[in-house]
């Protein structure tokens, strides 16, 4: 028997939330959530280039490709879109919060006057350069090799610790500096400028600048790609969480996607709550972060729960075949076939666990299932499956022995 549910949780794979749905249609929800509780938003949207972008899934005659979201909006449509955006944000964050808005030439000088109109232009701190070297060559015009991140804060008051994602000097030698050793035994750089002398030691930082040319782009066969087109690099998005948060504090995104933003919240102990709408992501990020907390040491660090809302969930009709086996006191059900209503799409996720008013608690996981597959049945009467198909239809059945 199918059941509907709005929300899935975990113990694992958090300190964060997951809102499936289109941000300005979630407004007020998130606001009754989290208004004034934001410290840092990091936001990278469409940038208005006119494509459809969609993802494959699987290899071979089974490969299956996926619609992620269309990036079609005019530009009035775009900019009217993105006021009401960044009007959302600055509602969400906290007196010390600010902003990253990433975007490449499209739409970046335009949208930077509605940062100055709704933060204010007092408010404005950097236009960061992300260069890069991948992509064509083009003859016609010096090649775009680079991204804007706009960087704003709410108000004066703005957290921001640049010493955070500083890196050691370490041993070489700039600007034709003198090595010495003090008398403490610690190597060092001297230069002598307009008369006075500057000294510098191997271990003290070099802060970044606006120009970020050291964080590479994500390659074809980086481990941490989640094959999610517009994936951006852990590396940088830590770089911006680093400087412009401190553990414990609420990271959001408003453009999930590949989940990277949320998977740095919690390798650097942040809470986090990203939205997207696009089901594709929820599975994404389910599966990043549950890969995640399966590798990460219980002494190092707590393990929280992830919470996946979907508050505007359709109940898909599903047809699945399966036995319940037992062993000793030990439940499994072996799923043998699952057909969703007008979906050929493959599985992609089986959990099993127990459903408490609309909401699932998640006990056994599988993230990249086979069929036939088998999971571990909780203890207790009515044990619940949910599954979810690559197109991102997902059920919840009340599993009958």
């Amino acid at each position: 028997m199918q059941i509907p549910c709005s929300e899935e949780r975990h113990a694992v794979g958090g300190n964060g939330e997951f809102w499936l749905g289109k941000a300005e249609e979630l407004a007020p929800s998130l606001l009754e959530a989290y208004r004034g509780k934001v410290r840092l938003i990091y936001l990278d949207p469409p940038f208005r280039t006119g494509e459809s972008f969609s993802m494959k899934l699987g290899r071979g005659r089974g490969a299956a490709s996926i619609r992620l979201y269309e990036d079609t909006l005019t530009s009035d449509e775009y900019l009217a879109w993105m006021r009401t955006i960044l009007a959302l944000c600055h509602e969400l964050l906290d007196s010390k919060g600010s902003i990253y808005l990433h975007l490449d030439y499209r739409m970046s000088a335009k949208v930077r006057l509605l940062l100055d109109e709704i933060f204010g232009e007092s408010n404005f701190l950097n236009e960061i350069i992300w260069p890069y070297k991948t992509g064509g060559r083009s003859k016609k015009y010096f090649p775009r090799k680079h991204d804007t991140i706009l960087f704003y804060r709410k108000t004066r008051n703005v957290f921001f610790d640049i010493s955070a994602v500083g890196i050691p000097r370490g041993p070489e030698r700039r600007n034709h500096m003198k090595r010495f050793i003090d008398e403490d035994g610690r190597v060092g750089f001297s230069i002598r400028s307009n008369g006075k002398l500057y000294k510098y030691y191997e271990n003290s930082l070099i802060y970044p600048s606006d120009v970020w040319s050291d964080i590479e782009h994500l390659q074809q066969k980086d481990r941490e790609r989640m094959g999610y087109a517009t994936q951006k690099p852990e590396t940088l998005l830590k770089r911006i969480i680093g400087a412009s948060s401190a553990p414990g504090d609420l990271v959001m995104d408003l453009f999930s996607g590949s989940g990277t933003t949320a998977a740095c919240a919690v390798k650097l102990n942040r809470r986090f709550a990203v939205v997207d709408s696009s089901p594709v992501a929820a599975y994404i990020l389910r599966k990043r972060l549950l890969s995640i907390a399966g590798t990460m040491d219980l002494f190092d660090q707590e393990h929280s729960a992830l919470v996946l809302r979907h508050p505007n969930a359709e109940t898909v009709p599903c047809d699945v075949s399966y036995r319940i086996e037992r062993k000793g006191t030990k439940r499994t059900v072996c799923i043998e076939s699952v057909s969703f209503a007008g979906d050929p799409l493959p599985l992609v996720y089986a959990a099993t666990g127990t459903v408490s008013g609309s909401a699932f608690d998640a006990a056994y996981t599988n993230c990249t299932p086979k069929l036939p597959v088998r999971l571990q049945l909780p203890d207790g009467d009515s044990p619940v499956l949910h599954i979810e198909s690559a197109s991102g239809k997902d059920a919840f059945l009340v599993l009958n022995e």
